[in-house]
């Protein structure tokens, strides 16, 4: 068997599992763990349960421990920091006239890495911009290029419902949306009806693709002569 805990880093972001390491965490703590990009703040969301052995594809990284206050005022005083990041790589952006869009900074909690998201219509050369970053702040500087659906999730925003964009309340990941599935629901074929903010396919259309599908396959085919129990007696 092995331990395993749930940690979010975002609201309706995606759950990472790590190794508890022995520390008495419950749903709702903050936890210092240890990422790819360096020491990071993160919520437990599923608290410490034990799996199989063999569930457990890859080596967990462990809980480096539970947070403190000083922890929490850090990415505080970090988020304040990235509005200020956010401000000078805009400038650069213009200064070198790159055609991305900057979407937001993000400082890890021990100040050793800044990456910046952005999106853009293809693939931009932005060596230069790492090279003026990383000399104005004088840590290591990544920049990520994202895709629509992961900047309306960023963003925010309200879908054609009224409501609050799904992707930003409680889907942590995306799952795969196909235009069978509004052929499916009975839905006009309009791009402009079943997208959403994003300009992609409407996430919404998962939610009762599985419905609709299996209520066709059990409903009378076209031409075919249906009963009732009674006829059928």
């Amino acid at each position: 068997m092995a331990d395993i805990v749930g940690v979010r880093f975002k609201r309706a972001g995606r759950v990472y599992y790590f190794d508890p390491a022995g520390i008495d965490l419950e749903v709702n703590d903050y936890v210092v763990v240890k990422t790819a990009r360096g020491l990071e703040l993160g919520q437990v969301v599923i608290s410490p349960k034990q799996v199989l052995a063999s569930e457990v594809t890859t080596q967990l990284k462990s809980v480096v421990r539970k947070a403190e206050p000083e922890d929490v005022k850090r990415a505080q005083e970090c988020e304040e920091k990235e509005k200020e990041a956010l401000i000078e790589c805009g400038k650069l952006i213009t200064e070198l006239q790159l055609p991305m869009k900057l979407l937001s900074a993000e400082y890890n909690l021990d100040d050793s890495r800044l990456t910046f998201l952005f999106c853009a219509a293809e693939r931009v050369d932005f060596r230069e911009l790492v090279r003026e970053l990383t000399r104005h702040f004088k840590i290591r500087v990544q920049l990520q290029q994202i895709g629509p659906r992961d900047e309306a999730k960023l963003i925010g925003g309200f879908g054609r419902c009224g409501r609050p964009l799904c992707c930003t309340n409680f889907l942590s990941e995306f799952a795969p949306v196909s235009i069978k599935m509004a052929k499916e629901q009975g839905l006009p074929l309009d791009p402009m009806k079943i997208s959403g903010v994003c300009g992609r396919l409407l996430c919404c259309l998962v939610y009762e693709s599985e419905q609709y599908h299996t209520a066709k396959e059990k409903l009378t085919t076209e031409g075919q002569r249906s009963s009732t129990p009674e006829q059928e007696g």
